[in-house]
């Protein structure tokens, strides 16, 4: 909701860790100076113009074996300067915010068009934004022998688990990124975004064979998250898998039914899905998804959506990187394809009002289209009664890397976890474990779906076009009717 040009902006001096960025709150970048800009911007004739202003501060710890490896510190700041005419898009940016060198990046995004100069808007109205992460301390103005101490933790909780456990590794990064959006169509969108990340990985041997088991989580919150999930979980979490994958063997192959779990096995629908739903894919016609709003896409258990609104959830945005509320966006609605995930660009392409996730990774970069968190949500079944009603197949518990087509949705991805089910019980663990198969057809695929939607614990970082952004995902405990899984035996 838009309020009143003179509505005073909410202060943030009480989260404030490093110097003041001129464009906040009662900055030297004001109003005034924003409206001049973008008239410099729209000099040449251009349809629109943005401005993109961040102050971003990061750090980061990596503890080894009782010895910090690395601490690190970092600010950058920056503008990008964006115009656009008809489908043409001119970008500059420049880390020098003096009034030249702004005025010299907004003149070189300019040449992108040639015609009458366009006006800057009369007013500049702020919006007034949800509080999705509202916090009262920011993890960079704590003391690094806090942060330390965590990840000392961590290592002594795994080596105490079990005496296969011979390495451990923890880190614990950190950043906050402080932004300003300002457009010709008149809006003013600040905010502040905080975010921690924190992982561990064990390593386990036994008769010269070494495994590897990994946690971590994280999001757009304080330090208060390790009260729910302290570094001796996560630890015992890394710990115990890896000494699972001990005893791993090989996995079947064939055409299998295979049991998702809950949370973070929503990756899949993120990479095999959720890309092939961003609208500059559809708009350029190479997505399998162009042209299919309005038909059945998978099976009528799902309905997927990309909900920014999760509280401090690492996918949480309170607006987006075009200036843009971001709302709860219904992608696929009992298996009928409803939308795409739209930019400004693309939502005047299909004549619809941008969703929101307009995203960047830096002031360098032009936005696109981006998922924030993208969610299956829940169904009718309880996640035992799925496990029970499979012959003989695979449970997936944890997600590795993976590969996708965006153009007909075909992927592959690794699974660092898995065990098999036989006769709806999960039994022994498995190593090397690929799911094959192509994203839309998988959704067809979803025979039962639990009631137990998760959403996963901050770990997920999305690259596209070289840029990346953190995401969420979630889904419930999935059944796959068929899927290809490769392995090393015949199943």
């Amino acid at each position: 909701m838009l309020s009143e040009m003179n509505a005073p902006q909410q202060s943030t001096d009480h989260l404030r860790v490093l110097p003041r960025a001129p464009f906040a709150p009662g900055g030297s970048i004001d109003m005034e100076v924003c409206r001049k800009l973008l008239a410099v911007a729209l000099s040449r004739g251009g349809d629109y113009a943005d401005l993109f202003f961040e102050y971003r501060a990061s750090g980061g710890l990596s503890f080894e074996e009782g010895i910090t490896r690395s601490a690190s510190r970092g600010v950058s700041m920056g503008v990008g300067i964006r115009v656009q005419r008809g489908d043409a898009t001119g970008y500059a940016h420049v880390e020098d915010l003096s009034w030249d060198a702004m005025k010299r990046a907004a003149e070189t995004a300019a040449r992108i068009a040639t015609g009458q100069p366009g006006a800057p808007p009369e007013k500049l109205r702020p919006l007034t934004l949800p509080s999705r992460y509202e916090l009262d301390v920011l993890s960079l103005g704590e003391p690094g022998a806090k942060k330390r101490e965590l990840l000392e933790r961590a290592s002594r909780a795994a080596h105490a688990y079990d005496p296969q456990i011979v390495k451990v590794e923890a880190s614990f990064n950190e950043s906050v990124r402080e932004v300003l959006v300002v457009t010709s169509d008149g809006h003013w969108a600040y905010d502040l975004q905080p975010m921690i990340r924190f992982g561990v990985r064990a390593v386990a041997e036994r008769d010269g064979r070494r495994e590897a088991g990994r946690s971590g989580g994280g999001g757009r919150m304080t330090l208060a998250y390790f009260d729910d999930k302290s570094p001796e979980w996560h630890a015992e979490v890394a710990a115990k898998q890896a000494i699972v994958l001990l005893d791993a063997r090989s996995a079947p192959a064939g055409q299998l039914e295979v049991v998702l779990a809950p949370g973070d096995s929503g990756i899949l629908l993120h990479e095999a899905v959720g890309h092939g739903l961003e609208a500059d894919f559809n708009r350029k016609g190479t997505s399998n998804y162009t042209g299919q709003v309005g038909r059945e896409v998978a099976s009528s258990l799902c309905t997927v959506v990309d909900d920014p609104s999760f509280v401090q959830s690492r996918g949480a945005i309170n607006v987006d990187d075009e200036g843009v509320e971001p709302r709860t966006n219904v992608l696929i609605e009992n298996g009928v394809l409803r939308g795409y995930l739209q930019d400004r660009l693309s939502a005047k392409h299909f004549g619809v009002e941008p969703t929101g996730n307009g995203r960047r990774e830096s002031f360098s970069c032009a936005p696109m289209p981006r998922m924030t968190n993208t969610v299956l949500l829940g169904g009718p079944h309880d996640p035992e009664e799925i496990v029970s009603s499979v012959k003989k197949g695979i449970y997936a518990h944890t997600f590795g890397g993976g590969q996708v087509d965006i153009s007909n949705g075909d992927f592959v991805f690794s699974l660092t976890e898995s065990y098999l089910i036989e006769d709806g019980k999960i039994t022994a663990p498995l190593k090397g474990v690929n799911l094959i198969g192509n994203g839309p057809e998988t959704l067809r695929q979803v025979s039962m779906l639990g009631n137990d939607v998760a959403l996963s614990d901050g770990i997920w970082t999305c690259g596209k076009d070289g840029q990346s952004v953190p995401v969420g995902v979630g889904c419930p405990t999935i059944k796959i009717a068929r899927i290809t899984v490769g392995g090393t035996e015949i199943g």
